[in-house]
């Protein structure tokens, strides 16, 4: 019988060596899905941030800090347009270079199991917060035919947890391709796709990254436009 199975890093594909001692023994732990040298390598985000975006104030200049908001936020909350339909977002780590590469293969190379390296966080703080609806920000048929599934959705679906799709999107060119710029100035790409009594509710949206704000505020706006009352959102990576 092998006390010591050989797993190996979900990330590295190197094997995760054993914790040796009588509480590997005799306690029954969580299986291991990152080496030591992965997991010491994704670095949560900790500390005081943007009230709104979750940015760390540890990582940012004192002169794009104003009170409790980055210089980002304010901008988005100082446009008539945008002002007030992302009431708060949570992120779990920082986009790093590490996660940069990781968040490429699970997105753009379709590596699947690499839901599952983040489903106990994402199921940790999805305890935390409050929502009535939960909601992956979808991909267009387009984009969904070429990576093969919805990242958000498999999130949320390795966590335990069932989505709701409230929207849907209209094919468009790549964010990541965009300027912050271009980002914001996009046309609405969201629609709200199901007939649902939204008056007063809150959702929480799920979406991997957050760059600038500007995909999570689009589905913000139609959502409130259908009578949301709050939306707040969590993320993977900021």
């Amino acid at each position: 019988m092998n006390l010591f199975p050989q797993l190996r890093c979900l990330l590295c594909h190197e094997i995760i060596l054993p914790t040796i001692g009588w509480n590997a023994l005799f306690s029954a732990e969580k299986e291991k899905l990152l080496c030591a040298a992965c997991e010491g390598k994704l670095e949560k985000i900790s500390g005081e941030c943007c009230r709104i975006c979750s940015r760390p104030f540890s990582q940012l200049d004192v002169q794009f800090r104003h009170g409790d908001l980055c210089n980002d936020c304010v901008r988005w909350e100082e446009d008539p347009e945008w002002s007030g339909y992302l009431d708060k977002n949570v992120s779990l780590f920082h986009y790093n270079d590490f996660l940069k590469e990781v968040i490429a293969r699970y997105k753009f190379r379709g590596d699947y199991l690499i839901a599952k390296v983040f489903a106990e966080q994402m199921k940790s703080e999805l305890a935390l917060l409050d929502y009535d609806f939960l909601v992956p920000i979808p991909l267009s048929e387009e984009r969904l035919y070429e990576r093969g599934f919805n990242q958000a959705e498999a999130l949320l679906a390795e966590s335990g947890y069932t989505p709701t799709s409230l929207l849907t999107r209209i094919h468009s060119e790549k964010q990541s391709k965009k300027s912050r710029n271009e980002r914001i100035h996009v046309p609405q790409v969201f629609q709200v796709s199901e007939d649902r009594e939204l008056n007063g509710k809150l959702i929480l949206l799920v979406d991997d990254i957050y760059t600038t704000g500007s995909t999570l505020r689009h589905a913000a706006k139609v959502l409130k436009g259908a009578g949301a009352d709050r939306i707040q959102s969590l993320t993977l990576a900021r």
